[in-house]
């Protein structure tokens, strides 16, 4: 089993570490700055062939890379935009099966997510194939931290058959946030029942754009229609691998926490001090979702759309409504103020 990473830049996409603990530690990296990649992958790779190549046209790639994975029983891929694209090219030259979305891997049984996470198959894997895994989904062994993984440099072929053509590459355009795939994104907010309404869950949308985030969501919230479901983080929906996961109202059921792959920071905003998310947070902070996200709103000098009533909004300290009531008992006190100064003493 060997695992083929493509790289752009130096950078090897989310899902590379998940594809390459799988295939144990073995894997080819090819693209632009493999050896960069490599650097920053050291304690996840044992073996690394790299292959520079400009461009990744998937075609290209895949008949280049064929002949090398012809004695190869399995595969693997990440299930990133440049994986998704070579994967079926490999399947189709090299005649075999192709198992996408693969989430767990035991012995000859793959583990696949169906229909947004609500459905989970599991495929006898009875020959040779090509597997694409979800990124966050295998977690890589601890190795040593003065362990190099071998490394053997691949010659591109100048002029590989290939029965396809590529694409011509024109522009390589930075994803959108608000609508990229939460499995690639970098930053998170994500959104829970604590946030109280879908306009609270607009608000943290618009703040998340600022800040260059996309925004994620709990079953809860996407089972109430207040965001779709492509935006569910957990087991039963997208599972994903930021750098940085901002969660507002979110207690952290373990379904969701599942799928939070392994954040390198964590940021926890939420009324109970106790709830797992916060336990797991590096930074927690006790207090109410709708009014920090309104003050980050007001921060950002976010003034138009759906913040501005937002920044104002009443339900911003809606949840501290039991402030007036254990403050109106002591309405009663200037009454009985009055009694003493007006009555008779002991009245």
């Amino acid at each position: 089993m060997i695992a083929v990473v493509p790289v752009r830049d130096g950078v090897a996409p989310n899902g590379a570490v998940a594809a390459i603990a799988l295939a144990g530690g073995r894997a080819i990296m090819v693209g632009s700055g493999t050896r960069d990649a490599v650097a920053a992958l050291e304690g996840v790779l044992v073996e690394a062939s790299v292959l520079e190549m400009a461009e990744l046209g998937p075609a290209r790639l895949a008949a280049t890379l064929s002949p090398r994975l012809i004695e190869v029983d399995l595969v693997v891929v990440p299930a990133s935009p440049d994986g998704r694209d070579l994967a079926p090219r490999l399947a189709h030259i090299l005649n075999r099966e192709l198992i996408t979305g693969v989430i767990r891997l035991r012995n000859d049984t793959a583990t696949v997510a169906r229909h947004d996470g609500r459905v989970v198959e599991h495929i006898t894997i009875d020959g040779p194939a090509i597997i694409t895994v979800v990124p966050g989904t295998v977690s890589a062994p601890t190795r040593p931290d003065d362990q190099v993984p071998v490394l053997t440099e691949i010659e591109p072929d100048s002029s590989p058959t290939s029965a396809a053509p590529d694409p011509d590459f024109v522009e390589l355009m930075p994803a959108d946030p608000a609508t990229m795939d939460l499995a690639e994104a970098r930053r998170i907010m994500g959104g829970g029942a604590g946030l109280g309404s879908a306009e609270h869950l607009r608000l943290l949308e618009t703040v998340a754009l600022a800040l260059g985030a996309s925004t994620g969501a709990t079953r809860v919230v996407t089972d109430k229609g207040w965001m779709p479901l492509d935006r569910q983080i957990g087991t039963t929906g997208v599972a994903v691998d930021p750098d940085l996961y901002m969660a507002f109202g979110v207690s952290g059921a373990v379904q969701h926490i599942s799928g939070l792959g392994t954040p390198d920071h964590i940021v926890a905003v939420n009324t109970d001090p106790s709830s797992p998310m916060m336990n797991m947070a590096d930074l927690a902070i006790v207090a109410d979702g709708p009014a920090v996200l309104a003050a980050l709103a007001s921060r950002l000098d976010l003034s138009t759309g759906t913040v501005e009533p937002q920044a104002v909004e009443p339900q911003a300290v809606e949840p501290q409504a039991v402030e007036p009531e254990t403050v109106e008992p002591q309405a009663v006190k200037p009454d009985a103020v009055k009694l003493e100064e007006g009555g008779p003493a002991g009245e």
